[in-house]
Order: C-alpha cells, then sequence, then structure tokens
C-alpha cells in the first residue's frame, strides 16, 4: 500500500517543462501587521529557500511602490485601482518577444492572469459593462496611470500581448518596474511580497515540510496531494515499524523453541557429535528442516498480498490505468529478503546452542 500511495500522488500537480511553479508569501498575523519588514522576503530569506535541494529556481515577485490606476477610455468605460509586478521571464508560461520596455517608450506590453480576464466577464453585467473576448482584449489600449509620492503623475499606454494560466497579477517587463518604481515610488530597495518557485515536485513531503517550518503560505490547492501523502506515509511507515516489530518478536519467540528443542534433544545430539558428525553438520540438518515452512509461511503471505493489491485495484481503484494489478517487485524481494534472513538467523543461532552443550 505504501508503494501504491506512491505510485497514485506522485504526479498529480499540474507540471510544464517538467517543473511545478508555486508562488509563496509570508503569513500575516494579528502581531506583524504593519511591519512591512517582517512580510517582506529580505535577501538571507530568498538565499536560505534557493539553497534548498527540492527546489530548482526562485523567482522574486516585485510590485508597484506606488500608486496605479488602470483605465480604459473608449469602448469600455473602466477605471480602478490596481497593481502590477515584474518576474523573471524563466518563471513565465507565456512570453511573447515584443514584452520587453526600455526607457522612453510609451507602450508597456502586459502579460494578464486569465483568472482575471475570468473575474472581469462575471461582475461586467452588473455594473453594466460589456464582456469581452480575450482576443478583444488584447486589441484594446489601457491607460496605466501612475503616481509618485512627490505628486508627480504621469500616464502610460498598455496592451496585452500574452495571458498567462501560472501566475494570478498584471505583469509587466522587469525594465519598467524598476525605473518606475525609482521614478514615482523613490525608491531603488524593492523587496518581494510572493516567491515563485520552480521544483521538481510541488507535493515533495521534504518541501511542504520546510514550508510549514518557515511558516510561509502557499496555495493548499496545489499542494493537496503532497499533503496527503505525508499522511498516508506516516500511516503507512508507522504500520510499517509495527509489522517489522511483529517479524522481530517471531524470531525471538521461535529462538526459544529451538533452545526448547535443543535442551530436550541434548542427548542425543551429544551422542551424534561423540560418533563424529560436527555442529556445523547438525545445525544444517536441523535447520533444513524449518526451510520449508519458512518458504511456504512467505509464499502464502505473498499470495494474499498479491489478492488484496489486485482487489484494491479492481475494485476501489476501477483498474486504473497508472497503477499495475501485479504487486511491484520490491514486495517480491522483500519476501525473499525474509526467507533469507530467517534461515540464515536459525541457522547462526542453532550452530551457537549446539555449541554450548557441555563436551563440545
Amino acid at each position: 500500500m505504501f508503494l501504491n500511495i506512491q505510485e497514485l500522488l506522485g504526479n498529480k500537480s499540474p507540471r510544464k517543462d517538467n517543473f511545478d511553479f508555486i508562488s509563496i508569501s509570508k503569513t500575516i498575523t494579528n502581531e506583524t501587521m504593519g511591519q512591512l519588514d517582517k512580510n517582506l522576503f529580505q535577501e538571507n530569506e530568498i538565499r536560505e529557500v534557493a539553497a534548498q535541494p527540492f527546489i530548482d529556481g526562485v523567482g522574486p515577485l516585485i510590485a508597484n511602490r506606488f500608486r496605479t490606476q488602470l483605465s480604459i477610455d473608449r469602448i469600455i468605460p473602466f477605471s480602478t485601482d490596481f497593481f502590477v509586478e515584474a518576474l523573471d521571464n524563466s518563471f513565465i508560461d507565456t512570453v511573447p518577444p515584443n514584452f520587453s520596455w526600455t526607457e522612453g517608450q510609451q507602450i508597456i506590453p502586459v502579460i494578464l492572469s486569465s483568472d482575471f480576464m475570468e473575474i472581469y466577464n462575471v461582475f461586467a453585467p452588473g455594473y453594466g459593462l460589456p464582456q469581452v473576448s480575450e482576443a478583444t482584449a488584447s486589441q484594446l489600449i489601457v491607460n496605466i496611470n501612475c503616481f509618485g509620492i512627490n505628486g508627480k503623475q504621469q500616464t502610460f499606454k498598455a496592451t496585452i500581448v500574452a495571458y498567462s494560466d501560472r501566475i494570478n497579477s498584471v505583469l509587466v517587463p522587469e525594465s519598467f518596474l524598476t525605473w518606475a518604481n525609482r521614478e514615482f515610488g523613490n525608491t531603488t530597495d524593492v523587496k518581494a511580497t510572493r516567491l515563485f518557485l520552480r521544483t521538481k515536485d510541488a507535493n515533495d513531503p521534504a518541501l511542504l515540510s520546510f514550508l510549514d517550518s518557515k511558516n510561509y503560505k502557499v496555495n493548499k490547492d496545489k499542494t493537496k496531494f503532497g499533503r496527503v501523502k505525508q499522511v498516508l506515509q506516516g500511516i503507512f511507515t508507522g504500520l510499517g515499524v509495527f509489522g517489522l516489530m511483529v517479524v522481530l518478536l517471531a524470531l525471538m519467540l521461535f529462538s526459544f523453541y529451538l533452545q526448547l528443542m535443543v535442551a530436550r534433544s541434548q542427548d542425543s545430539l551429544d551422542l551424534l557429535m561423540t560418533l563424529g558428525y560436527s555442529p556445523s553438520w547438525l545445525s544444517k540438518k536441523v535447520s533444513g528442516q524449518f526451510v520449508p515452512a519458512y518458504i511456504i509461511i512467505v509464499a502464502v503471505a505473498l499470495a494474499v498480498t498479491q489478492l488484496f493489491h489486485w482487489l484494491f485495484h479492481h475494485y476501489v481503484l476501477a483498474d486504473r490505468p497508472e497503477l499495475s494489478p501485479i504487486v511491484s517487485w520490491i514486495v517480491v524481494l522483500v519476501a525473499i529478503l525474509l526467507i533469507l534472513l530467517s534461515i540464515i538467523t536459525n541457522h547462526r543461532m542453532i550452530k551457537k546452542l549446539l555449541l554450548r552443550i557441555p563436551g563440545v
């Protein structure tokens, strides 16, 4: 069952380019409210996250440190205060060639979250606004009004050049946001409010344990399989430890039985060794009597395991193709190792008991 859980929950998150992408942020509590430095990621914290072996890359999401307003003058009378963010292009799923900006350029390319378009089309009818398709929205000219803390104000034109299914944000080129934060926010040291992580497996229990230990907030829906896996792994690991204890207890009980058997047959064994039979030969003969029993017991247990595995695959999973109806080769290997362990342990134990017989 442990192997089944690993197989069923191993690859359940959507993957692109063989990587999973998730965003994390710091959990804001009543104690940290208003303390901006504690809610932003410092350089040493970013380096610590990037140094973890289960994380392939870290991209800080830099937000605007000045007031921005989005508006559309024509066709759609729409205006709202909003935010813009910037992220390294390697973390963005759709990056067109024209997603760049240089100082003095009046048109800003924007990558918009597909979810934001869906949200707009949901509330638009209630405000008397027309619903628009992604193709139509890409042809609209959007105004981005920037308001500086020193009273400076400037309006830029923006066009939607792509839509992102990965990042819930309004993304602008890093070059623009760096310039705008310096120009309107009067700051060059902008800390990240969110980090975007690139990892081989967003459901890796080691990754989730690390994020929990740091009290970082992550989208629970994207990592729910990993958290289920953590619980199930804990359950089956506990059952595995219990099974190991049962095996060790069985070996101990059998050792007591061997001691009793050797004690009862001490006179006969003493006579055989007096006739010239060595303890090694006798131990092989005595322990060899139990080999068929070991093989039968483990074979029956393996057959029962195969039966329950098939029932689980056929009736519970409805013959899902990602799981084989045949038990894993690891289970067969464990069965063989148990047989060898029993044979070797009992052979050594009988030989040791025979050597304790007086006169040997």
